[in-house]
């Protein structure tokens, strides 16, 4: 649960921390890519890794329950792009069917805290 007292920053959002540890770790697998896939592939999985945390944060500056709401579901269909891409690098031989799994219990947990901040705002609107 969110608590207002302790968010200072989107930063401070654990769906922020996990969509930044995915960021990171899409950039260093990609970087194992061949040059064809840079400019595919890779650079898809990198935008969309990078629009998770990005619209967190964007929402967050927009001070608007709502609107920041918008912009967290804005977050899970990147993550959902994510799986996507990720399922294309392994069909593509790129990724093993392992790591594939461990970056989807990671996805799936990042979709579960922007699901729960999502609720938490639209709760903190009501009130």
């Amino acid at each position: 649960m969110v608590s207002d007292n302790k968010i200072t920053s989107f930063e401070d959002l654990e769906c922020w921390k996990i969509g930044a540890e995915l960021r990171k770790e899409i950039k260093r697998l990609t970087d194992s890519f061949t040059i064809e896939e840079k400019f595919r592939l890779s650079d898809q999985m990198i935008r969309c890794s990078r629009s998770v945390t990005n619209n967190i944060a964007e929402g967050y500056g927009r001070f608007h329950y709502l609107e920041n709401a918008k912009f967290c579901r804005n977050s899970r269909g990147s993550l959902m792009e994510l799986l996507d891409h990720l399922l294309i690098a392994n069909e593509s031989g790129y990724i093993s069917n392992e790591t594939l799994e461990l970056f989807r219990i990671k996805i799936k947990k990042g979709n579960a805290l922007i699901n729960g901040y999502i609720k938490y705002l639209i709760k903190a609107k009501k009130v």
